[in-house]
């Protein structure tokens, strides 16, 4: 099995097609995919576009994906936050069954526990009626922020189709181990996430250095050979590795990013 993606915001924003056809020229057959940019830098690189009422450029991100032999293994940009209802991401959701999506991810940003739990499970419900899985990705210092309270959320819901994805940041940085991931219930582990970073942050806003800048498998201080190892050996694995400096240097996006998947194929094992 060919585990290893590409995720969407690797790249701060650039078109889907364009972005399809870099992850093919890196060698990968996966790749995560938002309805539109979640992560770009300013000004931008790239133009705005989105996917929603633009049947057009779905179309083309369809052939793009065929033609290059690349599937979407993660369906990004839904939230459960106050004043974002659950129904508002049905044409999103419909978005990500047309694309083949493998499952979609949740990012809990309600600031209590019971409206995180009312707002994922309806959107573990609607994921389910269009034949997806969902995930929740737990995000240190937010209400779903630790390891524990991502899998009460997701075996509360009660939903068949609900599982984790854990990333290597939040997990080492909320004070989770590789054993704690290892000693989860077979099959509620659907989705991983592969960076380094330093143990200790050197950013004022965790928010910034997840979003803007992390670090190659290597590059950084996580004991990344006992996360992986801890995965279950059928979920993919997303490369999350947005490099600001050096986007912002004027390096390229295969120049950034080819380092970094041949170290994390070593540490997958090939």
């Amino acid at each position: 099995m060919d585990r290893l993606a590409m995720e969407f915001i690797s790249t701060f924003g650039m078109p889907p097609v364009e972005h399809i056809e870099l992850v093919a020229s890196l060698g990968l057959s996966h790749t995560g995919m938002g309805p539109a940019p979640i992560v770009v830098l300013e000004p931008g690189l790239y133009p705005e576009w989105s996917m929603r009422g633009n049947p057009s450029l779905v179309r083309k991100v369809k052939a793009a994906l065929a033609a290059n032999g690349v599937s979407v293994s993660v369906g990004e940009g839904f939230l459960v936050m106050p004043g974002l209802g659950a129904e508002m991401f049905a044409a999103d959701l419909d978005l990500m069954a047309e694309l083949g999506a493998g499952c979609i991810n949740v990012c809990c940003v309600a600031p209590d526990f019971d409206s995180n739990l009312e707002g994922f499970a309806r959107l573990a419900e609607m994921a389910g009626e269009r034949g997806l899985d969902i995930t929740v990705e737990y995000l240190p210092g937010m209400a779903i922020g630790t390891l524990p309270m991502a899998r009460q959320l997701v075996e509360q819901s009660g939903r068949a189709n609900a599982g984790l994805l854990l990333d290597s940041m939040h997990l080492y940085r909320s004070g989770a181990t590789a054993d704690d991931a290892a000693a989860l219930p077979k099959g509620m582990v659907k989705y991983a996430q592969l960076c380094d970073v330093p143990v200790v942050s050197k950013f004022a806003e965790y928010a910034d250095e997840a979003r803007f800048e992390r670090l190659a498998p290597g590059d950084g201080e996580l004991p990344l050979a006992e996360y992986v190892a801890a995965l279950p050996a059928d979920v993919i694995v997303g490369l999350e590795i947005p490099m600001r400096a050096l986007a912002e240097q004027g390096v390229g996006p295969a120049e950034r990013l080819a380092p970094a998947v041949a170290k994390s194929r070593a540490l997958l094992g090939g």
